[in-house]
């Protein structure tokens, strides 16, 4: 064998893990400006915890990275590792290679980047090659794993992801997107299998895939969760993870892990950024992403920061199991706890369930145009409000909610985190008799006064501001409009009045107006 390359340390102008391409919007590269920051907050935590000791210049600590990708955080560890244990093995190339072998570890989430972690940490995408700077390696994996893997399909998805066998059972020409650190029903065993029946990680970080493609496209399955769940159960004294911030409020099968998450007291620090460009720069997502420190030893409340893009707020002690959502808005809650405290009936009660006449927006069984005996039928296309025809006979679901007066308003609205926000589309009354498709929810009164009334509160920054403590994504669901109060449907209701109603201070009516955008003159 080629005698193994000595390693150096120096200046890369430009860095190429800033220069690569992400993956797609679902598996981004994490910038090293950004990895750093995590790993700052680990050190500091690990300092507090540890009489002030520096983490990374312990020869003892071990690290997993169970998704990488550009190899990044295993990178930037071995170069902290690397200069704290200077003092404790000199010899530059021994002291590489113990970090190498003893320390960090990966796995890969597909080939192509296996490779390229191998190439950013070792210098070679062969961990035994004659480039590689660690030269204790006997295989070509060295501690960054990736081995192709299958789903377990049951009735047409993978009995651990979710995926659709639809859409990712391919042949083996292409990535099954089958994560090795999620497959499992034993991650403890799979650890064991792939790194030593006796491995046990100090600290594990990373950011993992958020989701699948799941029925041919149509929705997406998330799987982020999955990571954090299987982390947690390796029992790490320090757990950190990039996430989309959707969790917090919604996201499809995400109920469970959010109680969890909520009322894990071991959650140390919870950094929230509200636009996912903050971080990842041209990437597209709606909800924002976060990071969190999770330590073994902590029991108490979290330090959470929310940056909006503006501004920083924070950080401020929370208590993440105060709701059964997580409320960003921290200066919000104020506000929240003075309307609660009227102990009014909930406005979802004269809220519509999604598909509540039980189609879907695609759906197309009806008149284009309405005939005269028609129930009017209103639904989107393109972006636009259309409204056809159905014959009353055809209605199923639903039938005694037909024949009432209805404020529509779109089911999602996306906004990417802009601020002020408008938080909900227009809305516009349906007359009675009429339905609708999953565009749209309605709320549901006896005349068209009482709509008129309550289309002037929903129009409200008021109804809006409290509609956007819950709301973290494009969609609306019924329970995002869980804390907005009934009113009387007898008046056009204006902000002045609510404010008053609700013995707002000049702090909350300021907050709410800078968070909350006005209608525009004339909209529905």
């Amino acid at each position: 064998m080629m005698e193994q390359a000595s390693f150096t340390l120096r200046g890369r102008n430009p860095d190429v893990l800033t220069c690569i391409a992400n993956l797609s919007n679902d598996e981004v590269f994490t910038p090293p400006e950004f990895a750093n920051r995590m790993l700052d907050t680990l050190a500091v935590a690990w300092a507090a915890s540890h009489d002030g000791a520096n983490l990374w210049a312990d020869s003892t600590v071990t690290f997993l990275d169970p998704c990488t990708k550009s190899g990044v955080f295993l990178r930037e560890i071995t170069s902290r590792l690397t200069r704290g244990l200077a003092d404790e093995i000199p010899n530059l190339d021994e002291r590489v290679d113990h970090i190498l072998t003893k320390q960090v570890f990966g796995i890969g989430i597909t080939h192509l980047t296996s490779l390229l972690a191998r190439r950013s940490v070792y210098c070679s995408k062969h961990a035994d090659g004659p480039h590689s700077i660690a030269g204790s390696f006997t295989d070509d994996a060295g501690n960054i794993w990736f081995e192709r893997i299958e789903h377990t399909w049951a009735n047409g998805k993978c009995e651990f992801c979710g995926a659709s066998q639809s859409t990712l059972d391919r042949g083996v020409g292409l990535e099954t997107h089958a994560y090795a650190f999620i497959h499992t029903d034993d991650i403890k065993a799979r650890i064991a299998e792939l790194f030593g029946d006796n491995m046990q990680f100090d600290v594990i970080i990373g950011n993992p895939p958020y989701q699948l493609a799941s029925d041919g496209g149509t929705r997406d399955v998330p799987i982020y969760q999955h990571f954090v769940e299987q982390a947690k159960k390796l029992e790490p004294r320090y757990l950190s993870m990039i996430i989309p911030s959707r969790w917090m409020a919604s996201g499809l099968g995400l109920s469970e892990f959010r109680r969890t998450m909520l009322e894990d007291r071991h959650i140390r620090k919870l950094m929230d950024y509200e636009r996912m460009d903050l971080v990842f720069p041209g990437v597209d997502f709606e909800g924002g992403i976060c990071y969190f420190l999770w330590d073994r030893d902590h029991a108490g409340k979290c330090e959470v920061t929310t940056v909006t893009g503006e501004e920083t707020i924070g950080p401020m002690m929370r208590d993440l199991s105060e709701y059964d959502i997580f409320v960003r808005d921290s200066r919000g809650l104020n506000i929240l706890k003075k309307v609660r405290a009227a102990g009014e009936s909930s406005i979802i009660e004269l809220l519509s369930a999604d598909k509540e006449f039980g189609w879907t927006s695609n759906f197309d069984g009806f008149h284009p145009e309405k005939k005269p005996t028609d129930v009017a039928l209103y639904y989107g296309r393109a972006g636009k409000r259309l409204v056809g025809g159905i014959a009353r006979k055809n209605i199923a679901k639903s039938p005694h909610l037909i024949d009432t007066w209805k404020v529509m308003v779109s089911a999602a609205y996306g906004e990417r985190g802009a601020r002020p926000a408008m938080v909900l589309g227009p809305s516009f009354i349906a007359e009675s008799p009429s339905v609708c498709t999953q565009t749209y929810l309605f709320f549901y009164v006896a005349t068209k006064k009482q709509a008129e009334s309550l289309q002037s509160y929903l129009n409200t920054r008021f109804f809006r501001f409290l509609v956007s403590l819950r709301k973290i994504t494009q969609h609306a669901t019924r329970a995002t409009y869980t804390w907005v109060p009934q009113q009387t449907w007898d008046r056009a209701w204006t902000d002045e009045a609510l404010y008053k109603k609700y013995r707002l201070s000049t702090a909350d009516i300021a907050h709410i107006e800078s968070s909350i955008r006005p209608k525009p003159s004339g909209d529905e």
